[in-house]
């Protein structure tokens, strides 16, 4: 993400759920307090245990003028225990819920829990799926304060970190849940859908028509998107073969649209740079959106960022920065929370690697300008970036001392060392989940180094790193 000013074999015939009670957030945790929650400390209602969601089958309607979504969502998902319930993130109301399993019920909260009650235990490892029907409006939803639907009259978007998806389909919304998806949006006749992966169809009926796409490679809930209404859409191929769509909103003005289309134009190249530094662009497709709305942010929408309000000439760092998190974030997602310097840092270490590359300022030079722009009682060096509370994880010391901390660590064990670090990191850890433990053991391994007091002092204490060259000073 880049803040800016301003989802097989027929299973057994699915059983309608015949109850639905609608209760209090408070009373439903203490009756079913198991189920809810996967175990994120900074989020502890995300997700839910007992559950691992293998495919998302999304079907939605969305129309602009009332602002309406309505559809249903099928979660193909395997029982990693005996479950008695299980619980799924939604924010809209629900009107039918199916199970492969046989008859149950089921309850919605305020909390935006979505509680399924089979009829019968599902045993553990039992391979089945859950249907959904659901039809509301997005915008009159919230969950911890925040209304993440972004829509007007011409265009809609959804996109959103660390929460978006309980507005729009029901999900395990947690990062280290991650699934395929295949996702159909219908819309008015004349407007466009863009969203991950590959568009499979286009089918007009009467006076709508609907798009379905379809990601091949596993995917964190909060990354798969929609983004509809009228676009100007190219397509093309990078040098290393890998398929683009870009997609530019026509709500804006003439010079607006062009400047968009210019900087979306420079994805392939971007790709391709970004492949021969980290190896591989880790997907089967690529490019981007440009939406009119001002979102207040980028995101790094898997296979396909979306870029808030227009994108000026020149903002190739942004590109970069959204790009390079296809292999950090998108492909080696996070398994908690608290670790998002893993996402943030190391995208914008890349595009300081960027303007090194293409006669800019070097990464050290970065590193130089930053550590001597904060002196050591600005409060840039209070947060610990290695776990910054949920609060702060999307604060500016995440992303520059993220990457002020890659560029200190190439300097401590050496350019060779450091980029084996970093293509091995994501081979290793290719559509998974990853912590920084991991990549703190990892360096270490590579190195032959003991690098714990490097960290220490870089991501979990909230002073400014002495400058010594045990710090990569």
């Amino acid at each position: 993400m880049t803040r800016t000013p301003g989802a097989l074999a027929a299973l057994v015939a699915a059983t309608v759920l015949t109850a639905c009670t609608t209760g209090d957030a408070d009373r439903l945790a203490a009756a079913k307090p198991s189920v809810i929650g996967i175990g994120d400390p900074y989020f502890p209602r995300d997700g839910g245990i007992g559950i691992d969601v293998a495919r998302y089958r999304i079907r939605d309607a969305y129309d602009f003028a009332s602002g309406r979504l309505s559809g249903s969502s099928t979660l193909t998902i395997t029982a990693t225990q005996r479950l008695t319930e299980l619980s799924l993130d939604f924010l809209l109301p629900v009107s039918k819920v199916r199970l492969s399993t046989g008859a149950a019920t089921y309850s919605q909260t305020r909390a935006h829990e979505l509680v399924i009650t089979p009829a019968k235990p599902i045993t553990e490892g039992t391979r089945f799926r859950v249907t959904v029907t659901y039809a509301g409006t997005p915008a009159d939803a919230t969950y911890l304060g925040a209304s993440n639907w972004k829509a007007d009259q011409h265009e809609a978007v959804t996109v959103d970190e660390p929460h978006m998806a309980p507005w729009w389909y029901p999900s395990n919304d947690h990062p280290s849940d991650k699934a395929r998806f295949d996702i159909s949006i219908t819309v008015p006749r004349g407007n466009t859908v863009i969203s991950n992966g590959k568009r499979v169809s286009k089918t007009s009926n009467g006076d709508r028509t609907t798009f379905r796409w379809r990601a091949d490679e596993p995917m964190t809930t909060y990354l798969a998107f929609f983004a509809a209404g009228r676009f100007t859409v190219t397509r093309g191929v990078t040098a290393e073969g890998v398929p683009w769509v870009n997609a530019v909103s026509r709500q804006g003005t003439a010079k607006e649209q062009r400047g968009s289309q210019r900087m979306l134009a420079r994805t392939a190249d971007f790709v391709s740079w970004l492949s021969s530094r980290l190896g591989e662009y880790p997907f089967a497709q690529t490019g981007g959106v440009v939406t009119s709305l001002d979102v207040g942010f980028s995101l790094e929408t898997q296979t396909r960022p979306v870029y808030g309000f227009y994108v000026p000439v020149g903002s190739y760092p942004l590109l970069v920065h959204e790009l390079a998190h296809q292999w950090f974030g998108d492909s080696v997602s996070l398994e908690r929370w608290q670790d998002v310097w893993l996402n943030e840092g190391f995208a914008s270490f890349m595009s300081w690697m960027y303007d090194e590359d293409h006669g800019g300022w070097t990464a050290q030079k970065h590193l130089e300008s930053s550590y001597g722009t904060y002196s050591a009682t600005d409060d840039f060096w209070d947060l610990t970036i290695g776990n910054p509370g949920p609060d702060d994880i999307f604060e500016n010391p995440v992303y520059e001392r993220g990457a002020m901390t890659l560029q200190a660590l190439r300097n401590r064990v050496g350019d060779d060392v450091f980029w084996q670090l970093l293509r091995t990191w994501v081979a290793e850890h290719q559509y998974g989940n990853a912590t920084t433990d991991d990549f703190v053991a990892l360096a270490g391994s590579l190195s032959g180094q003991d690098l714990g007091a490097f960290f220490d002092v870089w991501l979990q204490t909230g002073e400014r790193p002495d400058q010594t060259p045990a710090n990569g000073l």
